[in-house]
This record gives C-alpha cells, structure tokens and sequence, in this order.
C-alpha cells in the first residue's frame, strides 16, 4: 500500500468515526430533550417519550424533524414553551452530549 493509499484510508477512517461520535452525541441529546419536554408536559412515559424523540430524528437529516415533534408535542399538551426555548434546548443537550461522547467540559 502506497503512503497515498495510507493516508486516504486513515482518513475515512477517522470520518467515520466521527460520524458514529455525532450520531451518539445527537441521540444523547434527543433523549435528553424527551425527559425535558416529558417533564414539561407533565407525561408518566418519560423514557417511552424520549425514545419518541430518538425515533423522531431519524426521518430526516438535521435537526429539523426533533424540533418539528417537540413543537407539535408542545401545542397538542397546551404547554407553553416558545419556539426559541426549545432551540435553546436544543443547543443547551447538544453541547452536553458532545462534550460527554468527546470527553470534554461542558
């Protein structure tokens, strides 16, 4: 194998395992979100609600399918809780979650 070929490898390499690190730290979050909106919400399931949550950022990429539920979840409950709560939540379990799949300080 060429030193190319070396370097072309250990770089998909460590892609992918980024990704797989990004997928963890969004799953993280989502279920952080579900047990904070399930709270909200005044919801028993709280761990049902936040595989809900999980599930819910699988039907499209980005982010825009978890806020779609949790904003649709919100309404249906008469919680009241803003469109820029739940973004700052977002963010807030975003960077937790990374900052525990990577090791580091929140």
């Amino acid at each position: 194998m060429t030193q190319f070929e070396d370097r072309e490898r250990g770089q998909e390499t460590k892609f992918v395992l980024e990704a797989a690190k990004e997928f963890r730290a969004a799953a993280k979050r989502n279920k952080a979100l579900g047990h904070w909106a399930a709270e909200i919400m005044g919801r028993s399931d709280k761990e049902k609600y936040a595989q809900e949550v999980i599930a819910a950022d699988m039907e499209e990429k980005g982010e825009e399918d978890v806020f779609r539920k949790l904003r649709r979840d919100f309404d249906t409950a008469n919680a009241d809780v803003s469109d820029a709560t739940i973004r700052e939540k977002m963010a807030f379990y975003l960077k937790e979650a990374r900052a525990e799949v990577y090791g580091l300080e929140a």
